[in-house]
């Protein structure tokens, strides 16, 4: 199933919001405003960007995604449920003792959908990297896309990356940063000089862009810029807010780790509504 109005997909954005809020509240599971964050972005490459079938997930030809900010995990589970991965039921054990779902991605082998374990940061671009050299040798036509955090490239592993996935011409690899300013401690661009983070990625040899991670018409035009003409990986640094959707959430970074009280929950999900 693809969702091609953005009507469409803006009503499904707020309908994952208003689930992952849910869950968070009931499982205990934090990271609220990183998952929040992305929401948007993961709505629109899994219901119409990427070319997967929930039926066949381990198809050979799919489009691979990874999720490389693992603790974003709250929203691609949800994201994945809907998209018919597994059923929606299932998330009710979210968090349980021996359970599937936990606070960062599963291996593959788990959770249908899920491509590669992640969690530590700087880890998953890499494996990204991996599959699309492994189309190139192997001539498949597949696409592999990434999901970065801001804070993530602070890791030496990412820059190592950068530079060998432009050396190899890896025009079927797209990554987007959900470059929200905030990681866990503070201010991204406090913690390490991540600006000006678009420049540092075309010097590295990747064909960078610029968008509003909440603006579903700019993500499109700017994802069907993928692949490159200039047989370059493409890096989309995507603009977006640390809690989006939850007035009080938003821009908030005691959301990295908070989790909504009942209280909380309720207000949310009335604004959501």
């Amino acid at each position: 199933m693809t969702i091609s109005t953005k009507s469409d997909l803006k009503l499904l954005s707020k309908e994952i919001r208003k689930r992952i809020l849910v869950t968070s509240h009931k499982a205990k599971v934090p990271h609220v405003g990183s998952s929040l964050s992305c929401v948007d972005i993961l709505t629109l490459l899994y219901f119409s960007v990427l070319k997967i079938d929930p039926t066949y997930p381990r198809a050979e030809e799919r489009d691979r995604f990874i999720l490389s900010k693992g603790h974003g995990a709250p929203a691609l589970f949800q994201v994945l449920a809907l998209r018919g991965f597994y059923p929606e039921s299932l998330l009710e054990r979210y968090g349980e003792d021996g359970g599937i779902f936990a606070e960062h991605p599963p291996s593959p082998d788990r959770l249908p959908g899920i491509e590669a374990a992640t969690g530590s940061l700087g880890h998953g671009f890499p494996m990204a990297i991996g599959m699309a050299l492994a189309a190139r040798i192997r001539k498949k036509s597949y696409r592999v896309y990434a999901l970065l955090s801001d804070g993530e490239c602070n890791e030496g592993s990412i820059w190592e990356g950068a530079l060998f996935a432009a050396a190899q011409n890896l025009d079927n690899l797209c990554i987007l940063i959900d470059f929200n300013k905030w990681q866990a401690t503070g201010r991204s661009c406090e913690i390490l000089s991540l600006e000006p983070l678009r420049k540092k990625w075309e010097a590295f040899g990747w064909e960078t862009y610029e968008v509003d991670g909440h603006d579903l018409q700019a993500l499109t035009r700017t994802l069907q810029l993928f692949p490159s003409i200039g047989k370059k990986p493409v890096a989309i640094i995507a603009h977006t807010v640390k809690g989006r959707g939850v007035s009080f959430m938003e821009d908030d970074n005691n959301w990295h780790y908070a989790i909504p009280t009942a209280e909380q929950l309720l207000i949310a999900l009335q604004e959501l509504s």
